[in-house]
């Protein structure tokens, strides 16, 4: 029986991967176990790797170490790019509010953490600790204890068992914090959702179809390049019914005429706009179109081939050169108006319409093979990861801070994935991931990561709690609570945010999935998803950032 005991309390390569295995395998058990719908999730992972710790189990510290943040790297980008395409535009209009009012949390955070820290004389680091666990902000943790272990040489278990106390009222917390402002402002889930609905077709990026009559004498005898070249507005013409029922494909150099009736792809804002500038709207769908000719098909197709990727709807020239027209670009399930200015992406999926025979042709141009998609694409990854550890790693130097401050292995890559997700077509870089792909890099990053930090600071963690730690429990839950309400409150009654992007702003900034996953449950809807991924990637920055700039100050 010694080789058991020696696999399970030993050294070596193969007892570091097994204790790991262990430690992820009943974390994640425990994790879909939920106490009133409530559930810790991936966290329960950290605990086990304290309990597991407690009891002597230890892994070789350079392994621990490595392992730990090359966990902590994957997720990070793996998050960064599944948000960073998105990330952009979330700064128009109310995504500014909600940025300034996660921000908001994020400053009111640290502010109550130093009051805290100076009322209570604890050690800084442990402090720093309770701030990341309060906010369930495991970067943050990261971060902080590779600007303590950069500065000293030493791990900084103390950051990690205050994280691991504060962190499981901290989720309490936050949810508690949603549940409050719901009754102190007697919301009515029923009358917020009919708000929203209401509101649901300002969404300028989103497509839709409508059948036109032409009645603008302006209009007629002019080209159809002539026609868009006229109004600032998206739209594309697909078809064409002259009054002798001769049905064509709309081209930049079709003309139109009195009474041609026209199948028109539209932003939803702009059908009104659309509909008097051509003529009068009539009652023809979709599919009386496509019953007044069989040779005019519509068909779906995916883009698989890199070459078209980065490339715009004007360039490919698939009206001149192959007879179809492109009504519609559907990205990540949202349908784009098909301008020629638009840009394409592998994964895009475009609506073509024309003859059978010149749409295979079209497929064969674009791909529409879903192995390709299947296929890795390794290099935007292992570029990434590369150019943000030297992102990381360059020293900015703030006034009144005695050493310079780095994004680190946390913002680094992360910073670098938003943007290679965003601008990484325009360099004819291929940056499309499938999202089980992108949800396995994500999710085995941070059981690597969780399982290293439990590891580390399970050594002492009982004695801690019993001997006074648990007070740090109360010091966690005043600094998750007291920023969020005092910030939802400002949410609610200066900027009059929806309550179902309120839970969602809430859970972002404090980049806490069980919060998300009850909003989403209470909701029924995507709203709070979409508050929490407008600002989790900045919120993920400036607690990355906070917390070695405490560590800097305080030590």
């Amino acid at each position: 029986m010694e080789w058991i005991n020696g696999l399970l309390f030993g050294s070596g390569i193969g007892h570091s991967i097994l204790l790991i295995a262990v430690v992820v395998f009943i974390g994640i058990l425990l994790g879909k176990v939920k106490v009133a719908g409530i559930s810790l999730g991936m966290t329960w992972i950290l605990f086990v790797g304290i309990i597991l710790s407690h009891f002597g189990m230890r892994m070789d510290a350079q392994a621990l170490h490595f392992l730990k943040e090359f966990g902590l790297i994957l997720f990070v980008f793996s998050v960064g790019l599944q948000v960073g395409p998105g990330f952009f535009s979330s700064f128009k209009k109310g995504g500014m509010t909600l940025n300034l009012l996660a921000t908001m949390v994020v400053v009111l955070g640290v502010i109550t953490t130093y009051v805290v820290y100076k009322i209570t004389n604890l050690d800084a680091i442990i402090m720093v600790g309770i701030l990341s666990g309060a906010v369930t902000n495991t970067p943050g943790l990261g971060a902080a204890q590779q600007a303590y272990f950069d500065m000293t040489g030493n791990e900084g278990s103390q950051i990690a068992m205050g994280y691991a106390v504060a962190y499981p009222l901290g989720v309490v917390g936050i949810i508690l914090a949603i549940i409050l402002i719901r009754y102190i402002f007697r919301i009515r889930l029923d009358k917020e959702a009919e708000e929203v609905e209401s509101k649901a077709g300002e969404k300028a990026s989103h497509a839709t179809h409508v059948s036109i009559l032409v009645k603008n004498p302006g209009l007629f005898g002019k080209e159809i390049r002539e026609v868009a070249g006229l109004m600032n507005k998206k739209f594309v013409i697909s078809r064409v019914l002259n009054k002798n029922g001769d049905l064509e494909v709309a081209t930049s150099n079709t003309r139109l005429q009195e009474d041609d009736r026209l199948f028109v792809i539209v932003a939803k804002q702009d059908v009104e706009a659309i509909v008097a500038f051509l003529g009068m709207q009539i009652e023809m769908n979709q599919s009386d179109w496509d019953q007044i000719d069989e040779n005019m098909v519509s068909r779906r197709i995916l883009i698989t081939r890199s070459e078209i990727n980065g490339k715009t709807l004007g360039q490919l020239h698939l009206r001149g050169g192959f007879g179809v027209n492109v009504t519609r670009v559907n990205r990540a399930g949202v349908d784009l108006v098909a301008s020629p200015a638009l840009e394409l992406q592998m994964g895009d999926r475009v609506t073509v319409v024309g003859p059978e025979k010149n749409i295979a042709n079209v497929e064969k141009r674009l791909g529409n093979s879903l192995r390709r998609l299947r296929e890795p694409n390794l290099v935007p990854i292992f570029l990434g990861i590369a150019l943000g550890i030297v992102l990381g790693s360059i020293p900015f130097i703030f006034p009144g801070i005695p050493q310079p401050v780095k994004l680190g292995l946390a913002g680094g890559p992360l910073i670098i994935a938003i943007l290679i997700s965003r601008f990484g077509p325009h360099f004819k870089l291929v940056t499309y991931t499938t999202m089980s792909a992108n949800l396995m890099l994500r999710e085995i990053g941070i059981s690597l990561f969780l399982a290293c930090v439990g590891l580390d600071a399970g050594t002492g963690f009982v004695d801690t709690v019993v001997n006074g730690g648990y007070a740090w429990i109360g010091y966690g839950f005043i600094i998750t609570f007291v920023p969020l309400m005092i910030v939802g409150l400002i949410a609610r009654l200066v900027y009059k945010v929806n309550y179902f992007t309120l839970m969602g702003l809430i859970a972002g900034s404090t980049t806490d999935p069980p919060a998300l996953a009850y909003a989403n449950s209470v909701a029924g809807n995507d709203m709070p998803a979409v508050g929490y991924a407008t600002v989790y990637p900045l919120t993920m920055f400036l607690r990355v950032l906070t917390a070695q700039m405490l560590i800097l100050m305080l030590l």
